[in-house]
């Protein structure tokens, strides 16, 4: 009862209370409220009356409102103000949440009453809304695997299991490669070009990080940018830019290569699972394109016109350089400093 997190936000606006919520209260409230989702789910399936739009969907679509919030605030503070422990709690409860969703969308007899209303949904007289939250609702539960049969529902949950560790996984080492990234620099020349208001940023930087007398830049945007930009040194560049798009791959501890192909495996066998020709048509098949052949077309009528003009602005910003005196190849880190000039 003490947990800020499990109890009514009794603030302006309904805000959670970050001030008086801590790292220790995310476990504990994310278990009490699975908990209490378990049983909201129980009460529906158990359910002995007809099943109908107002006992199964709405009862469904309104349960899990307390974990949906803890969630809420866990994932905006591991996004905007993580750090190794809520990392680490990350890490432990993604397996627990990821069973959780899959006890829920395998659940033969919730799923039971969900296909009762959906088969007769034509009798039901139901608005737009409703009707729109019906078929979601059914469809999610088909695409989580309610029509498996057990062996393979047991298969499902165990891919789902490894992706909800594979994906945080990914994405903790990216944040890591990138907050771990200094392009230092000691040399008051090798400025040269940047406006003076984004070398005093940089020596602030510098001074957080315990660097007295330099300036450090590093691969967030509002330090990038300047510095691809405005920055003379062609060498100090190309080495920020490429590490801007090489986080997760630079074969150290953060490395994601391998991580990458085990997801792919397990995106590939468990869209096979539920009778998807790819994980693209997986994730299409309830999108405005509907399949991998839609995107492409979508994607070229962008693309040739886009590429044409790039393939014209290319040939530009290389001009500019031969007429400096340079020989050099227009690479990526030189396009926004000479589009820019």
């Amino acid at each position: 009862m003490n947990n800020p997190l499990l109890s009514d936000f009794k603030t302006p606006y309904g805000v959670p209370p970050f001030d008086k919520i801590k790292e220790q209260h995310f476990i504990p409230a994310t278990l009490e409220a699975i908990k209490i989702h378990e049983q909201e789910i129980q009460a529906i399936t158990n359910n002995t009356e007809e099943p109908d739009f107002e006992n199964t969907i709405l009862a469904l679509e309104k349960s899990g409102a307390l974990l949906t919030r803890v969630r809420n605030v866990f994932s905006n503070i591991n996004s905007s103000l993580t750090n190794d422990e809520i990392q680490r709690i990350a890490k432990e409860l993604a397996p627990l949440v990821s069973a959780h969703k899959d006890a829920i969308k395998l659940n033969e007899g919730l799923f039971k009453r969900v296909k009762s209303v959906y088969l007769k949904r034509d009798e039901l007289e139901l608005d737009s809304e409703s009707m729109r939250l019906l078929e979601e609702t059914y469809s999610s539960f088909v695409r989580s695997g309610a029509d498996l049969n057990n062996v393979n529902k047991e298969i499902l949950k165990e891919i789902n299991k490894k992706l909800s560790v594979l994906t945080l996984q990914f994405g903790q080492n990216v944040l890591a490669d990138v907050n771990e990234f200094k392009l230092v620099i000691d040399d008051r020349k090798d400025l040269a070009g940047l406006p003076e208001s984004k070398i005093k940023a940089a020596e602030i930087t510098a001074q957080e990080n315990g660097l007295e007398g330099k300036w450090v830049f590093t691969v967030q945007k509002p330090s990038l940018i300047p510095f691809i930009t405005y920055a003379e040194n062609r060498d100090l560049r190309e080495k920020l830019f490429k590490a801007y798009i090489n986080p997760g791959n630079n074969n150290n501890q953060n490395d994601n290569k391998e991580i990458i192909k085990e997801i792919t495996h397990l995106r590939a066998e468990r869209a096979d699972l539920l009778g998807y020709e790819s994980h693209a048509d997986y994730i299409l098949s309830r999108n405005m394109a509907k399949n991998p052949d839609t995107v492409y077309e979508f994607l070229h009528k962008i693309w040739r016109p886009s590429l044409k003009r790039a393939s014209e602005e290319k040939a530009e910003l290389q001009q500019m350089i031969l007429d400096e005196g340079n020989s050099f190849e227009l690479m990526p880190w030189d396009w926004w400093y000479y589009s820019n000039k």
